[in-house]
């Protein structure tokens, strides 16, 4: 039996094409609509997957050309698509099955094996493919500087698996110890949803951030919806930050930020004399800002391609208070508009892991570092 999947989406086709390979089905994966009907003239599939929302030549030209070409192919649509009307109109040009993101890829297969199937599928087969297949494309960039020793690689493997779109980039910021060699070891055999920057040098977090997301910015093969950051200590757990993807997805956002806001239902435990030297950095740094967010330098943040491409593209004047510069660097470009486009969100859970790389007498030097991005920026 012959597939041809059709998705601009690098983690969720190849994932796609993995699986149904191993089923048994024959599968041929492209990017867009105009690769799609060449192939659909040369194969002559038994099936056609796809998603509506495609840009340039998209889903629904396709869609026209099987049915004016008369092409006898089953043809099974998965996508966010919202809109009650457009779905029915998708039975109207003759799709064979309808899907909606978030689903999961048992799910997808069963349906797509009660479509064109070959034979049942084995008990075994209900147990591998538990993944939630997203809407949306969110990398994740996770900076590591002499993390080999308390890297939580179990845990980072067990949310990307299963979570279907999410692509992890760890940044090597020039560890002395074998950093290096445990994210390859994590990387090998998840190429297609964890991925290794190394950086020679150490050039500190907020370097490492910078070249991690413009690395995966310019990859076009990934198609990112959102780009975000997130600390290697696992201090903001990625079901928090699976939250604030959620968030910025739902509003007009271009920035969601956690924050470490002690409350009610939610667990944040911080250092005591971290936190009296943070809550006096806050308050300076809300004076610079000109805008009242309470915790500016919670290490999870996710941001729509706009705002990468705004605050990422220069150097940053220091090695850790780039999270205040990336808030200037919006209100330089939006002016108090800002203040409307980044969200400033309260996690659930923070935790102070040990083994921070910010020495208390960095935290003494901050003052200072603070009157130099004020004066640059002002």
């Amino acid at each position: 039996m012959k597939i041809l999947n059709i998705d601009e989406k690098k983690l969720t086709a190849k994932l796609l094409e993995r699986r149904l390979s191993n089923i048994g089905y024959h599968v041929t994966t492209v990017k867009n609509g105009k690769e799609a009907v060449e192939q659909l003239k040369v194969r002559k599939p038994n099936l056609v997957i796809l998603d509506v929302n495609m840009s340039n030549f998209g889903g629904i030209d396709v869609l026209k050309f099987i049915k004016e070409s008369g092409l006898d192919t089953k043809v099974m649509v998965i996508s966010g698509e919202k809109e009650q009307a457009l779905v029915s109109d998708l039975f109207e040009y003759g799709i064979d099955e309808y899907i909606k993101k978030p689903a999961t890829l048992t799910e997808i297969l069963i349906r797509i094996n009660k479509l064109v199937g070959m034979s049942s599928l084995s008990d075994e087969f209900y147990q591998q493919n538990e993944e939630v297949v997203r809407e949306l494309s969110i990398g994740v960039v996770i900076p590591c500087y002499n993390e080999a020793s308390r890297l939580l690689s179990k845990s980072f493997v067990h949310f990307v698996s299963r979570n279907v779109g999410y692509y992890l980039c760890f940044v090597n910021d020039g560890s002395t110890d074998n950093t290096l060699e445990v994210l390859e070891e994590m990387k090998q055999g998840r190429e297609d949803y964890i991925g290794v920057y190394n950086c020679d040098t150490n050039g500190g977090k907020a370097e490492a951030v910078r070249q991690g997301m413009l690395h995966l910015i310019n990859d076009n093969d990934l198609a990112l919806d959102y780009l975000g950051f997130l600390d290697a200590d696992l201090s903001t757990d990625l079901n928090d930050f699976d939250d604030l993807v959620k968030t910025i997805n739902l509003n007009n956002y271009k920035i969601v930020s956690g924050s470490r806001i002690s409350r009610i239902g939610a667990n944040i435990s911080r250092e005591s004399a971290r936190q009296v030297i943070s809550m006096s950095i806050n308050y300076i740094i809300r004076k610079i800002l000109g805008m009242n967010f309470k915790d500016t330098q919670c290490g999870a943040k996710i941001l729509d391609r706009e705002a990468v491409k705004t605050v990422f593209n220069e150097k940053f004047l220091t090695r850790w208070l780039f999270d205040v510069e990336i808030f200037l660097r919006m209100k330089k470009r939006y002016g108090m508009r800002a203040k409307e486009m980044i969200y400033e969100q309260p996690l659930k859970r923070w935790v102070h892991a040990d083994g921070s790389k910010l020495s208390m007498r960095d935290s003494l030097k901050i003052g200072t570092q603070l009157v130099k991005i004020a004066a640059h920026y002002k």
